[in-house]
């Protein structure tokens, strides 16, 4: 089964990008720690992948036909956790427990305790 994939405008994808932004800053203040500079850098590139480019759906994160993507920079998986919220994966209000204990959002990814996430990463250079 394939999955059409939606396409949006180029000024659709600006305007999400900079609500992801402006998420991304949010998360970070509460969480009081977390690299800001790579993520924000990064939104655009996330915004066009979450919203125009891979194959994925947040109600079936395990669908076997999806794109994969691993980030293999795990200082930056905050623009990622912000992207997965407003692509539908869980509660925007879930991006304020970023490094809380318990939480699903760690400062380095767990694919176990996420779906939708491909790869747990940690240590720079520890992907493909």
């Amino acid at each position: 089964m394939v999955k059409e994939q939606k396409h949006y405008s180029l000024p659709a994808l600006e305007k999400k990008a900079n609500e992801i932004r402006i998420d991304l800053i949010k998360m970070l203040e509460h969480a009081g720690s977390g690299h800001s500079a790579g993520p924000l850098g990064l939104a655009d590139v996330f915004t066009a992948l979450y919203f125009n480019v891979l194959k994925h759906d947040p109600k079936n994160p395990g669908w076997e036909e999806r794109d994969i993507l691993v980030l293999s920079n795990g200082h930056c998986t905050p623009v990622r956790y912000v992207a997965m919220a407003h692509a539908g994966y869980f509660d925007i209000k879930e991006l304020m427990t970023l490094r809380q204990f318990g939480s699903r959002l760690q400062g380095h990814p767990e694919r176990v305790k996420l779906p939708g996430l491909e790869t747990t990463s940690g240590p720079l250079g520890s992907g493909l």
